[in-house]
């Protein structure tokens, strides 16, 4: 009986620390296996050096450059990242964030097509109209050519892949 339970007291330990480390939220899985060519992917410990970033919508691509702040790097520790946006106003697409992100806020006076923001601690905002606000939000980048962004996030709900270059 000894030799039985000691054979399977290290099976057990095995099996629990493969437990351990699966889990079922969709945000950690898809930012557990960053792509080739990610910064994070092959030089670990470095994944804040870039500040390009890939934005996926259906079959078009646009690039973007990210600011250099507090936010921005601690929204790049959790790319990659592929989530469902909601359309707002006919004029953004924004989704709330699982967790909150370190903000600096201020008034842009006019929100810029293309422009990347934070609306309080974890709602990511992606404009596609320019036009004049009075709300604050907190700057993480700005789309490099917004000229066809709005056809490609049409009217309704769409899903947006983030991603370093």
């Amino acid at each position: 009986m000894k030799q039985t339970q000691m054979l399977l007291l290290p099976l057990m330990l095995v099996v629990l620390s493969i437990l351990a480390g699966k889990t079922d939220d969709p945000m950690t899985q898809e930012s557990s296996t960053p792509p080739a060519g990610n910064t994070a992917a092959t030089n670990p410990g470095n994944s804040n050096l870039s500040n390009r970033l890939r934005i996926g919508v259906g079959t078009h691509t646009f690039t973007a450059t990210l600011l250099d702040n507090p936010s921005v790097t601690a929204f790049k520790a959790r790319l990659p990242l592929t989530i469902v946006m909601k359309e707002l106003n006919g004029n953004e697409k924004f989704v709330d964030l699982p967790t909150s992100l370190p903000i600096s806020v201020s008034n842009p006076g006019t929100i810029q097509a293309g422009d990347l923001m934070l609306y309080g601690s974890s709602t990511l905002v992606l404009f596609y109209e320019t036009f004049q606000t009075s709300y604050r939000y907190t700057r993480l980048g700005q789309i490099d050519n917004p000229t066809s962004l709005q056809r490609a996030l049409g009217a309704g709900n769409v899903t947006v892949s983030f991603e370093l270059l």
